[in-house]
């Protein structure tokens, strides 16, 4: 064992700061998971609440070689499950002895529907007036779309991300922006929330439209429409391909590099280093700069990975060969950060990316099933989706 295996630290402080704090999470699929993992990593007790059938993200996405869900895994590892029935009286008595202890309920249901329950703010607010409850919905609540389904390509339509990305078409991303972007929202307003009760001792509602999340994404944007009325389209600024200098370019075995020189002196560098002087000037030259960028192109096309590589690896330039996930996993930066790890039971997990005092983050437990005297899941491999055994009291 080396050195520095034997210096690792058993525990991040990272991982204490929410240590007391108690959520509740009621929602399913990526967003409001992602958002009490967040918490989960710092520390926060998370009860998650689902219903008798499951998360219906148990459904989606690989199993692995013993049947198990990845994604559902990956999303709620640290966690303990318990199965509820919301709609049966009993249950949903045991639902709000469990709020009265509880800091913060995350709910991801359409709005209107915890109200229907029966466990609407009102009455949340009568068993811990102190309780945060964060409501993370497609378009948010008072919107004329608040009963519409969505996903995440629907909310990018929506809000005129999708419209300026891509090539020939409209392109949508993975991951997806507004389910991933929403988690980080709303982990971000129940600190402040959590923050903010230490000062007055009121909780409070958040109600987060994941269709909503985009729009301050796209803050200089917007900025510049209400300066100027300027609509960016498709190739025509210098973040979605219309300068030379920021693009992806195809290399001559069939790999891409993506320069990012947007500095002048990162571009001057690159130029010099390509030994095209003569392109150090253009960077100025009006977008979508089509002429240079067909320059630029033919000379990445002319060069093999390694030789851009051997060229460029040295020279601040913003030069980068575009790796697939595998070999961004394997990478030397990846592995020297420590932000992708196995955990003990084995299982590959991407860590909150943020180092608390010289320690790196901490892989995660696997989530509790038990649910302490709640119904809990047994997982069959042997089927797509799993099955669910419902135990009495225990």
């Amino acid at each position: 064992m080396s050195g520095a295996e034997e210096n690792k630290p058993t525990v991040s402080a990272f991982s204490t700061f929410l240590s007391g704090v108690r959520v509740l999470d009621l929602s399913q699929y990526i967003p409001g998971p992602l958002a009490t993992l967040f918490l989960a990593d710092m520390g926060a007790q998370v009860i998650k609440i689902e219903p008798p059938q499951g998360d219906q993200m148990r459904a989606l996405g690989p199993r692995d070689a013993h049947g198990r869900p990845v994604f559902y895994n990956s999303l709620n590892a640290g966690k303990t499950i318990r199965c509820m029935d919301l709609k049966d009286e009993a249950e949903r008595a045991e639902f709000l002895e469990l709020a009265r202890t509880a800091d913060v309920i995350v709910e991801g249901f359409r709005p209107g529907v915890i109200d229907r329950l029966g466990i609407g703010y009102d009455v949340l607010r009568s068993v811990n007036p102190g309780i945060i409850l964060c409501s993370i919905s497609g378009y948010g609540s008072g919107s004329t779309l608040a009963a519409k389904a969505g996903h995440d390509a629907n909310y990018l339509a929506l809000s005129g991300m999708l419209e300026r990305n891509g090539t020939d078409a409209p392109m949508f991303f993975d991951p997806p922006v507004s389910d991933v972007s929403g988690s980080l929202f709303a982990a971000i307003a129940i600190l402040g929330a959590l923050h903010g009760r230490n000062r007055t001792g009121k909780g409070c509602v958040i109600d987060l439209g994941l269709a909503d999340t985009v729009m301050p994404l796209q803050l200089m944007q917007i900025a510049a429409y209400g300066a100027n009325g300027t609509v960016p389209h498709r190739g025509e600024t210098y973040l979605n391909g219309g300068a030379a200098y920021y693009q992806v370019y195809g290399t001559r075995d069939g790999r891409h590099v993506m320069l990012g020189a947007i500095e002048p002196k990162f571009w001057a560098a690159f130029c010099a280093a390509a030994g095209r002087p003569q392109w150090a000037d253009r960077q100025a030259d009006a977008l979508p700069q089509h002429a240079l960028r067909e320059e630029v192109a033919a000379f990445f096309a002319a060069l093999s990975s390694e030789e851009i590589a051997a060229r460029f690896g040295a020279i601040d330039c913003c030069v980068s060969l575009v790796n697939d996930l595998g070999e961004a996993i394997e990478d030397t930066h990846t592995t020297e950060r420590q932000i992708v790890r196995r955990s003990d039971e084995g299982h590959l997990q991407a860590l909150f990316p943020a180092w608390i005092d010289g320690s790196p983050p901490m892989p995660r437990a696997s989530a509790d099933h038990g649910g302490g005297n709640a119904r809990h899941f047994t997982q069959a491999s042997t089927t797509a989706t799993e099955k669910v055994r419902i135990d009495g009291p225990e």
